[in-house]
This record gives C-alpha cells, sequence and structure tokens, in this order.
C-alpha cells in the first residue's frame, strides 16, 4: 500500500547543527543585535562618503569632466549595498523579537542564523567599501574622439504591437519634434483619444541613437499639479534620488536638477498635464535651438498649450472610418465576427457609435469578443441607442476617464452650459448664438443690460469648452458646434446624476419616435427634448413643475399640440417648435407659459399668432423666420420685454400698420426683417431703433425710379460713426433707381451682402458721395465674409481702391458684364487659400483687370466655374 521512506538522523548530528548555530564561528545569532547597530553605522558613514565623492563628481562633470570608471563601480556597488540593506533592515524588527534567552538562542534557529550570516557579511562589505572609497582623482579630461552615435537613456514603454491609426499621425509628430526649431511640442485632444499611445512611440523611437540625445525622462502629471512630484521622477531617472533627497529644501532640488541637467542634451515628456508647468520651478533647462533639448507634453486643453508657449500644437484626432473598424475587428476577434452572418453588419453599428475614439472601440470591443450570438449584438445596438451608460464598461472605464476633462472646469455655470448641449441629437450642428440664447434664458449666463457682453460671455463659455475638448467647433466660418457622441453620452450621464436620476431629463432626440414617450415621474422631468422624430400628435396633461426647457422642433408630421399638454408648465422658459412643417395652429393654452421667455415658431405653417400671445409678458425671443403662411403679428407690442424678434422670409406678412408697433418696443435689441415698401424703409430701417437693432434685412421689389432716400440717405448725412453697429446681413433685390449703396459704410460689422437683379446700380461704394459725407478714413468690408453680386448690368466699380478684406471667404459674380476690376491687391484677403472667386462665365474672369501681375498670381487658384449659386 503505497511506498515508505524511512529516515536515521543521529542525536549527536542534530547537537552539532545546533552548536555551530550558537556557538559556531562568527555567533550569527548571538551577536546579531550588535551586528546590526554596528552595519547601520557603517552603512551612515558609507552613503556619506558616497554622497561627497557624487557631488565632487558631478562637481567636475559639470565643466565637461568624465567620471572615472573605477569610481562608477564603487558607485555602482554603493548603490547595490544600500538596497540590499534597506530589504534587510525592513525584517529587523522581526527578526529580533525572535531571540530569546538573552539574546542567545532563537524560536526559529535557522532563519535567524541565516539572517545574521547575511548581516555579518554585508558588514564586511560595507567595511571594504568604505576603505576602498578613497580616490585620489574622480574624473578625467574628456578626449574627444570619433565614435559612433551612443544609445541614449530612456526607458521603453510598453505599448501594443500594433497601433491602428497612429502610423501617420506619429511620422508628423516624430517630424516636426525633430524640426531644429521645435524646442516646446504639444499633442491636445479629448480624453481616450491616444495622446498618450503616441506619446509613448515618440519615446520608444529614442531607444534608437538619434543625435546626440543622452536621456530621454517620462513623467506622468495628472490633474493635480504637484511640482515636487515631478521634481522626483526627474532626480529618479537622473540618479539623484538618495536618501538625502527627501530632506532637500525645494530650492536646492531645483539646483541639483538644474546643475545636472544643464550640460545634457535632454527630451522630457510630460503626459497629461492640465494646467501650465513652470519648468523653472521644476529645475529644468528651458529648451532652445541652442542647446537641442526638447519639451514634449499632452494635455487635453488647448488653452494648456498656450499658457506653455505653443501656438502651433498638434491634435490629436479620433481615427477615421476605416481605421477605426480595423480596431475594433481586431478586438472583437475573427471567431466571434464569423459565428454568425449577421454579426459583422451589427459590429459594424457597433464600432460606429464609438465614433472613431480608441478608448471606446478598445473597451466596447474586448466586452463584445464573447458575444457570439446575433440577440447579444441586436441588444448591444439598442443599449447603446437608448443609455449607453448601460452597456458594460461605459460607466467604469470609459465615462469616468472623460468625466475628468468636465470636472476641471471652473465653477459651476460652464459645467451646466455643457451639459445643455446634450440635449441635441448625436452630430447635431449647434448655432452659437441660438445656444447662447438658450443659456440666457435658462438663467445659466446672467443677463446684462448690455446684450453685447453677454454674447460675449457666452461665446467666451463656447471657447472654453472648445479648448477643453468637449465641443468642436465646425463650419467654415466656425460659427456652430457639436459634441462627440461619446462625450455627449457622458453630458447625459452626469445629468442624470451618474444613473441614479434618469427621469431628470429625457433626450430621445433624432431617434425616429413616432409619439411622445411614457414617462413615469413627469414631476421631477427638468428638461425634454423630441427634437427631429417623427411624432405625430401631442397630447396629454402631463404636471411637470420643475420643466424649463422643451424641444419639439423638427418633427415633420408634427400637425397639432393639445391644450391641456402646456397647462402645467409654470416654470417653462425654453419652448422650440422649429421646424415642424404641417403645424398649423397653437392652443391658445400657451398663454399659461407664465415663465416662458424664448419661443421659436420659424417655418411652420401656422397663420395667425393666438390672441392671447401677448399675456407672455417675459417673453425675450421670439423667432417667427420662414412662416410663409403668417400674414399679421397684429398685438406685437404688448409683448414688452420683447428684446430678439425674427420676421425674415415671412412672405405673406405686410407692416403698413404694424411697423409703427415695432417702434414701440423699446427693450428690443435684435431685429431681422424683410422690407418691400418705402414707407417701412423710411420709417423703420432709418428709424434710431431700426439703425440700431436691425441684425439682417432683406429689401426687395421697391419699384420706384427715384431712390434717392436709398442712395444717399438724408438722415445719414449729419450722422458720424457706426449708424449700423448690429448689421450682419444685407440683401438687395430687385430694386429700381438705385445707383450706389454707400451707406454701407456705417456698417462696419457686416458679413455678408447680397446684390441681385438692380438694375441702374453703377457702383457699390461711390467715392464722389463718401467724399461728401467726410468718411474718407472709414475703410469698408472689414469683417465680410461673402459678397454675392448677380445680373447687375451697369455696375462698374466695387470700391475706387484695393480692400484688405481680411475676412473675406468668397465671392459670386455673374451677369456683371462692366465690372472690369476687382478691389484686390497683392495683400487683399487674409486666408487666400481658401478665399474661392465663383462665377458661371470663364470669359469675364478671363477679362477682369487686376492690379499687377502679383495680384493676379496671388488670386489664380482661387478662381472657379460653377453652374449656377446656392444661396
Amino acid at each position: 500500500m503505497g511506498g515508505c521512506i524511512s529516515f536515521q538522523i543521529s542525536c549527536d548530528s542534530v547537537l552539532d547543527g545546533v552548536g555551530s548555530c550558537l556557538c559556531g564561528e562568527g555567533n550569527h545569532i548571538r551577536n546579531l543585535e550588535k551586528n546590526l547597530e554596528t552595519l547601520e553605522k557603517a552603512m551612515g558613514v558609507l552613503k556619506a562618503r558616497r554622497d561627497d565623492v557624487l557631488t565632487e563628481v558631478q562637481k567636475e562633470e559639470a565643466k565637461g569632466q568624465r567620471r572615472l570608471n573605477e569610481v562608477q563601480v564603487w558607485l555602482t556597488s554603493v548603490q547595490t549595498i544600500e538596497n540590499h540593506f534597506d530589504v534587510l533592515n525592513n525584517t529587523r524588527t522581526l527578526e529580533l523579537q525572535r531571540l530569546c534567552l538573552c539574546g542567545v538562542c532563537s524560536k526559529n534557529l535557522i532563519s535567524s542564523f541565516r539572517y545574521g550570516r547575511r548581516v555579518s557579511l554585508m558588514l564586511k562589505d560595507a567595511e571594504n567599501l568604505k576603505s576602498s572609497g578613497v580616490f585620489d582623482a574622480v574624473v578625467a579630461e574628456v578626449v574627444v574622439t570619433e565614435q559612433p552615435a551612443t544609445r541614449c537613456m530612456v526607458e521603453e514603454m510598453p505599448i501594443q504591437p500594433v497601433i491602428f491609426g497612429q502610423e501617420t499621425m506619429l511620422e508628423r509628430a516624430w517630424n516636426h519634434l525633430m524640426d531644429d526649431e521645435t524646442a516646446v511640442m504639444g499633442l491636445y485632444g479629448m480624453g481616450g483619444v491616444g495622446k498618450t499611445t503616441l506619446l509613448k512611440q515618440m519615446n520608444n523611437k529614442f531607444c534608437e541613437a538619434v543625435d546626440g540625445v543622452q536621456i530621454v525622462i517620462w513623467v506622468v502629471v495628472s490633474s493635480e499639479l504637484q511640482v515636487e512630484k515631478i521634481q522626483d521622477d526627474i532626480a529618479e531617472k537622473l540618479g539623484l534620488r538618495r536618501e538625502e533627497w527627501n530632506q532637500k529644501q525645494g530650492r536646492n532640488k531645483v539646483n541639483d536638477i538644474y546643475a545636472n541637467m544643464k550640460n545634457k542634451k535632454f527630451v522630457l515628456l510630460l503626459d497629461d498635464i492640465w494646467r501650465k508647468v513652470d519648468l523653472a520651478e521644476i529645475g529644468v533647462p528651458f529648451p532652445t535651438r541652442e542647446n537641442g533639448c526638447k519639451v514634449v507634453f499632452t494635455t487635453r486643453s488647448r488653452e494648456v498649450c498656450g499658457q506653455m508657449g505653443v501656438d502651433d500644437p498638434m491634435e490629436v484626432q479620433c481615427l477615421k472610418n476605416t481605421e477605426a473598424w480595423n480596431l475594433f475587428e481586431k478586438k472583437v476577434g475573427p471567431l466571434t465576427l464569423k459565428s454568425h452572418q449577421s454579426i459583422p453588419e451589427q459590429a459594424r453599428k457597433v464600432a460606429e457609435k464609438c465614433r472613431g475614439l480608441p478608448l471606446a472601440l478598445n473597451v466596447i470591443g474586448e466586452t463584445m469578443s464573447c458575444k457570439r450570438s446575433i440577440q447579444e449584438w441586436h441588444h448591444a445596438v439598442q443599449v447603446l441607442n437608448s443609455y449607453a451608460a448601460d452597456f458594460s464598461g461605459m460607466d467604469d472605464q470609459i465615462l469616468p476617464i472623460l468625466k475628468y476633462s468636465y470636472d476641471n472646469l471652473k465653477g459651476g455655470q460652464i459645467k451646466s452650459c455643457f451639459q445643455y448641449c446634450s440635449l441635441f441629437p448625436e452630430d447635431y450642428l449647434i448655432e452659437k448664438e441660438r445656444l447662447i440664447d438658450y443659456w440666457i434664458c435658462e438663467g445659466v449666463i446672467n443677463k446684462n443690460e448690455d446684450r453685447e457682453r453677454t454674447v460675449n460671455q457666452g461665446y467666451d463659455i463656447i471657447g472654453t469648452l472648445v479648448r477643453s475638448c468637449l465641443l468642436q467647433e465646425e463650419g467654415s466660418n466656425k460659427a456652430k458646434v457639436k459634441m462627440h457622441d461619446v462625450v455627449r453620452e457622458m453630458a447625459l450621464w452626469i445629468t442624470s446624476d451618474l444613473g441614479e436620476n434618469r427621469e431628470k431629463c429625457i433626450v430621445r432626440a433624432g431617434v425616429g419616435l413616432c409619439e411622445v414617450p411614457k414617462i413615469k415621474n413627469w414631476s421631477a422631468v427638468e428638461r425634454i427634448s423630441l427634437m427631429i422624430n417623427n411624432i405625430r400628435e401631442v397630447s396629454g396633461r402631463p404636471k411637470c413643475p420643475k420643466l424649463t426647457t422643451l424641444f419639439l422642433q423638427e418633427n415633420m408630421p408634427l400637425t397639432s399640440i393639445s391644450g391641456g399638454f402646456f397647462m402645467c408648465m409654470p416654470k417653462l422658459v425654453v419652448l422650440d417648435l422649429s421646424q415642424n412643417l404641417r403645424l398649423n395652429r397653437l392652443p391658445e393654452e400657451i398663454s399659461g407659459l407664465v415663465s416662458l421667455k424664448y419661443l421659436d415658431l420659424s417655418r411652420t405653417m401656422i397663420s395667425q399668432l393666438p390672441v392671447c400671445l401677448h399675456k407672455l409678458k417675459k417673453l425675450m425671443h421670439l423667432y417667427l423666420e420662414g412662416m410663409r403662411n403668417l400674414r399679421s403679428i397684429y398685438g406685437i407690442s404688448n409683448l414688452s420685454s420683447l428684446r430678439t424678434l425674427a420676421l425674415l422670409h415671412c412672405n405673406k406678412l405686410r407692416f403698413d400698420e404694424s411697423w409703427k408697433e415695432l417702434l414701440l418696443l423699446k427693450h428690443l435689441e435684435v431685429l431681422t426683417i424683410e422690407i418691400v415698401s418705402k414707407v417701412v424703409l423710411e420709417k423703420l430701417f432709418f428709424s434710431n431703433m431700426g439703425r440700431r437693432c436691425i441684425l439682417k434685412v432683406v429689401i426687395k421689389d421697391i419699384r420706384e425710379e427715384s431712390f434717392r432716400f436709398l442712395n444717399f440717405p438724408t438722415i445719414l448725412r449729419s450722422l458720424k460713426g457706426q449708424c449700423f453697429p448690429n448689421l450682419s446681413s444685407v440683401s438687395i433685390e430687385g430694386c429700381s433707381g438705385l445707383n450706389d449703396l454707400t451707406w454701407l459704410l456705417f456698417a462696419p460689422n457686416l458679413l455678408h451682402l447680397r446684390l441681385t437683379n438692380l438694375r441702374q446700380l453703377e457702383e457699390v461704394m461711390s467715392k464722389e458721395k463718401a467724399d461728401k459725407m467726410q468718411v474718407q478714413d472709414i475703410i469698408p468690408f472689414g469683417k465680410l465674409e461673402t459678397l454675392v453680386m448677380l445680373n447687375l448690368p451697369a455696375v462698374k466699380s466695387i470700391y475706387w481702391t484695393p480692400l484688405p478684406f481680411p475676412c473675406l471667404r468668397e465671392m459670386y459674380i455673374e451677369l456683371c458684364p462692366t465690372l472690369g476690376k476687382l478691389p484686390l491687391d497683392s495683400k487683399s484677403v487674409a486666408e487666400v487659400e481658401m478665399f474661392v472667386i465663383k462665377c458661371e462665365a470663364a470669359d469675364w474672369i478671363e477679362g477682369v483687370e487686376w492690379e499687377d501681375e502679383a495680384t493676379r498670381l496671388r488670386f489664380l487658384p482661387s478662381r472657379r466655374k460653377v453652374m449656377g449659386y446656392c444661396y
């Protein structure tokens, strides 16, 4: 039954072993406590001697000397024994507690014997190092000889073997860094986009010899910038982190780091900085072209790049569609993708939800790698489309990382503004000024008496969010912003109190709803966004005591809203019903929205405003643009708080009498209007209110041969300066008797000018009239972005001399046969590479007279032949 092994150990041999432990040569147990004390003193002397030698070495090295090999060997030996002593000393208390019988014996003889022997041996080594640490010289002269490039000191960072989509980015970043003109380089981008990975790749490229670089130092900074921690990490890489380092004052640490680095060609890599890192405060010599040193940092903030003195940082962007799919495909794996014929199609839908963000692609791809039934993939798509925070890995691996950017925003105001942006659908372009108006009405931005100041504050907040990579600017003139989808999910997660209160903000925008979703607790809802759906009817009588914003715009089938729906919304301040093309009436109960400040009915089919609308005494912004059936705005003067009134493109609206009501709106700041009569032009447009408030105007079809008042308005003769300070868009169409538009000199903020079918127009600006008006010093069109001139058969000139046009992006000129010269020279148009001159007639542009040959060559690439023009 199994084998047995027998041992015979004589009593004599056991006694001999015990005796050697207790009384043998060295007496390792009996002398343990005394040897430890002696070793501790010896190590103290040895460290002091090491510090003296190292100080002398560094002093001489700073003069260009080279340390002797025997000195380096000795220093390395001291460092080794110091490390071993630290390990030995960690168990000192435990080993001393094991001793018994007045230190002669031990409760664990073998363990104490081995420990005591290590102490004795280390004591001998320490004494030997002490005696050998006396040097006649510690350095020698450096002999310069031609030698191959040496590898610099760099710690290779572990990274994935294949980095999808970053090959081109790495090449561009590396070339920029290696440029002699680059001393400090910034990499910025949203969280999870791959900035750290890119920096690691750059770090590892230094493992090969690179133009004399001696040392590469990697430091993780993070949101809590701690100068002392950065100094410690740098000191560790430089070999300065010794026992006395922690005892040194800050100034001494700065001096030590500076003395060690000032004669080295170094590269300092700072990962994840959130505010300016002052190199001088740390002790790092500032990199210059002369010393060849480099500093590279990563950050989520474009603003931090500016603070670090980098005007042209490199943005690390999300992956393109193909690259994103390749990464996701790799993470999911071929076995899963081939396990069902329909999985690849669903996998692409899941990958698209990540919008090229590597962090999301990695986490979600890994999560889905084991899902091999089509039902699981359908479920994943459904969860990501409804409430993405419920997806596995979202609320613990993705959203918290992105939330650091949100947490770093300063103050509750900007955080509230950011959360508001999540009301819009995925990839939706949000007009900046419209967004600012929402914020004002919600009370997120304090309304000042001066609208310009309030709007500027809104733009400042948007700029901060853009520079923090929480919003993205879009459009050629950057008038719109949008949210990355994963950032939007993070915002919704935060708004719902990290998922704890999901009905606080109901956002079902752009998801194809055909009816208003069922909400269990209407009383908890603060904001609702059901925009861009297919809702046909809005009914019911929900009790919403906390509701402040309701988005119902762009529901194309929507035909009716019941009166009861608005009856219990006492705090509603923003109501957007725009672009509901079948909505032809509003219920009278809308008058119960006593707190309403913002109402948008643009591009609806409503022909008559509710009589009770005048009860909305707090209404500040009323948008009625594109209401082609609207016939009257009678009673508009009762809206005493109105500050914005948009009336453009209301084809059937006439102002025969209502223009008088507009003059009664004492608080009006912004007006957009279409004018089709001489009376309204004279009485409203050139009135004090009109000149102050009109932002956009269309003047059309005023057919009068005598158009003297618009040619040279009498009222402007005595006025100086900015008569039309807010006027940004002017369109004049089909008006007779118009010879020039010299009065536009008084519109310094004009962005868009469109002139069509003006048969008598001879010059846009008349020098003769400008001289009479004594405005020769005004340089027009300083902010103009687009100029359209169509069917102006008599026009000969735009301006009599070349203009700078610093903001001009586009000209469209067609059917202007007598216009032989454009007011351009070789310095006009700041961003000429983005500028285009469009026309249909190639022979006209070929016959244009240029100021000189340099001008012709400058604008030669700008010419485009087009068929028709889209306004």
